[in-house]
């Protein structure tokens, strides 16, 4: 089952939505995928980098005959992570994009860094206009800087917040399971050298 560029294009800005598209979005789009492109049915589900079915022959060996015989892309189901989302994205991707999506450093730089022409699956245009709008919306918004006196402060109070959670763990599993019985070795120490202290002074007394 194959569709063609112009369903895809309506499928795409049906999902999008034209108003959510980064200016001159659209008219990229309609340049970078003709009309009569034919897309295999099962790309519309993946990222598949421009690997689709392949047709061809089949050559014996003894007399030459030729057999037709297709070649279908190894595709996967891999989970990636992207930095704009924060979270898994669960897509089925070829090894041909896996490969070019390692060496983009990430599935949200591959998405920019690759045209549009070359995106010719309905998810991978849908994935690019996508993350497009989030990063232009993400540029709009202003960044705050601190001092480094309020990030030491900050960092301060972290620390006296870890050292309250620990005092209250330990107090509750002192409340929960009961103190030990037994002296700590600091304790039986004390209580030695106070004995031999008050030894000492009744031995001096009495001489």
């Amino acid at each position: 089952m194959a569709f063609r560029g112009r369903e895809m294009m309506k499928k795409v800005l049906k999902k999008v939505g034209e108003d959510n598209l980064a200016p001159g979005v659209k008219e990229s789009l309609e340049k970078c995928i003709p009309k009569s492109k034919i897309v295999m049915g099962r790309a519309n589900r993946g990222i598949f980098a421009g690997r689709h079915i392949r047709f061809g022959n089949r050559v014996s060996e003894d007399g030459g005959n030729k057999s037709r015989r297709s070649w279908k892309p190894n595709v996967q189901e891999k989970r990636l992570f992207s930095y704009i989302l924060d979270r898994h994205i669960r897509v089925k991707v070829t090894t041909h994009a896996l490969r070019c999506i390692d060496k983009a450093g990430g599935i949200d730089e591959y998405l920019l860094k690759t045209p549009y022409h070359k995106m010719d699956t309905e998810l991978g245009l849908y994935w690019k206009a996508k993350i497009e709008k989030l990063y232009e919306e993400l540029g709009k918004m202003e960044v705050v800087f601190f001092s480094p006196e309020d990030e030491a402060k900050f960092e301060q109070g972290f620390k006296d917040l870890k050292l309250e959670e620990r005092a209250t763990r330990r107090e509750f599993r002192r409340q929960m399971y009961g103190g030990s019985s037994k002296p700590k070795l600091g304790e039986d120490r004390t209580e030695d050298n106070h004995e031999e202290d008050v030894h000492t002074h009744q031995v001096a007394a009495n001489s």
